[in-house]
């Protein structure tokens, strides 16, 4: 079978063993135990082998990037597309948030014994999101950019930092052109060439660790959870299904020349490799693999976009901040203006960018949001019991919408391409 396949098997057979084994077997003791010692390890273990590669190979394949692409003009153009395919697509996604919020008004009608014991339940880790908010303001997004150290970036795993710290080192070794900077790119391809082969490696075995992950999940949380909090998670969803089914086909006919059926069956593998991590950095190593040799963006394209992507195009992310501020606006009674939730849509595009590329990442960013306009942040261990099941959704958007930029960017580099051979 093929390894997309293998995948797909993989993850009917942990989510439908996990929901069995949560409506037939509960809370025993044993259940408890094979979570614990069996399948976490294993799940946990290909998470940690897909973060080992991601340093080396966002350094490497950025730096290539820049230096195949060759000239500051090229470098500049794919640049300013990947910026306005960043924010154009992601205001799309947060518009669609927020007018499914506003017209579903998930936030009103909610029991009010259910909204109490998910807010007891979930009391002590929203206080450590909404105690973690001073760290993600604007100012101090901007001015992490720029790493202090380098090394130290890369291991508290800033992959903005890294990102910055990459394509200095490219734009430096595309202009100096020196026997010494060609031997260092020489390098850093032979980096990237053992990254992409230890990728193959690792994803021989994700068929087994998405089975473990998703067996996991649903195991402990089943379907009670999701029943209790039903219109948020199906606002959510819908939303998320709108902006993934909807707009990414349109994008990718109109301006991708890709029929919407090839691209999701070439970009399966890393699709479900997102579903099942939760996280768009430790899916970074399929997406670049998938996006080159099944979708046929060019390299340079694919490296440059797909590596920013993990960290600053999360379309998913931003749709999912915008719908739970206004949830929890809501249900806390908060009445906003227009020009309130306008505000809330331009700051959810700018805190998506700053969300880390790693399960709950965006959840500093929605508390930093809920205290700029009034609303309680301990509302955010309401949506904790889902927060899981709902990132998983979201990071197959944020991953779905850096393979479909590179698509779309790849044709327009290959046009213009063509329009200087002809213009030569």
């Amino acid at each position: 079978m093929s390894l997309h396949t293998r995948m797909l098997l993989g993850f009917i057979v942990g989510a439908g063993a996990g929901l069995l084994a949560n409506v037939f077997i509960g809370q025993a003791g044993w259940l408890d135990g094979l979570i614990h010692y069996v399948t976490d390890p294993i799940g946990q273990l290909f998470l940690r082998l897909l973060f080992m590669l991601v340093i080396p190979l966002v350094f490497s394949a950025l730096v290539l990037g820049v230096v195949e692409i060759g000239d500051a003009k090229s470098l500049g153009r794919i640049g300013l597309k990947t910026l306005v395919w960043i924010l154009v697509v992601t205001a799309f996604a947060v518009i669609i948030g927020m007018l499914c919020v506003n017209l579903l008004q998930p936030g009103t009608g909610l029991p009010q014994d259910v909204t109490q014991s998910l807010l007891a339940a979930g009391s002590e880790r929203a206080a450590d999101v909404a105690a973690k908010r001073e760290g993600v303001s604007g100012i101090q997004i901007l001015l992490n950019i720029v790493p202090r150290n380098p090394v130290e970036a890369a291991a508290r795993g800033d992959l903005i930092a890294v990102m910055f710290f990459a394509l200095m080192f490219g734009i430096a070794a595309t202009v100096l052109q020196t026997e010494g900077t060609r031997s260092f790119v020489g390098a850093v391809q032979g980096v990237y060439d053992i990254c992409l082969k230890l990728i193959g490696w690792v994803i021989e075995l994700a068929p087994y660790a998405v089975a473990a992950l998703l067996f996991s999940i649903t195991a402990e949380l089943g379907f009670d959870v999701l029943m209790q909090l039903a219109r948020y998670v199906g606002t959510v969803l819908l939303a998320l299904a709108i902006h993934f089914f909807v707009v990414f086909p349109i994008l990718l006919k109109l301006f991708g020349g890709m029929s919407p059926l090839r691209f999701f069956k070439g970009a399966e593998a890393a699709l479900l490799t997102a579903f099942s991590t939760s996280s768009s950095s430790a899916t970074l190593p399929t997406t670049l693999k998938v996006t080159e040799e099944n979708l046929g963006v060019p390299r340079r394209v694919a490296r440059f976009v797909c590596t920013l992507g993990a960290t600053a195009n999360m379309n998913g992310t931003a749709l999912f901040e915008g719908i739970t501020v206004l949830f929890l606006a809501q249900f806390f009674g908060v009445e906003l203006s227009f020009v309130q939730q306008v505000m809330i849509l331009v700051m959810c595009i700018l805190g998506s960018v700053g969300a880390a590329g790693v399960p709950g990442g965006s959840l500093p960013v929605i508390a930093m949001i809920l205290v700029m306009f009034g609303i309680p942040p301990e509302g955010i261990g309401l949506i904790l019991g889902v927060d899981r099941m709902l990132d998983m959704c979201r990071t197959v958007v944020n991953v779905g919408g850096d393979m479909a930029g590179s698509v779309v960017i790849g044709r327009s580099e290959s046009a213009a391409g063509a329009r200087a051979d002809v213009a030569s």
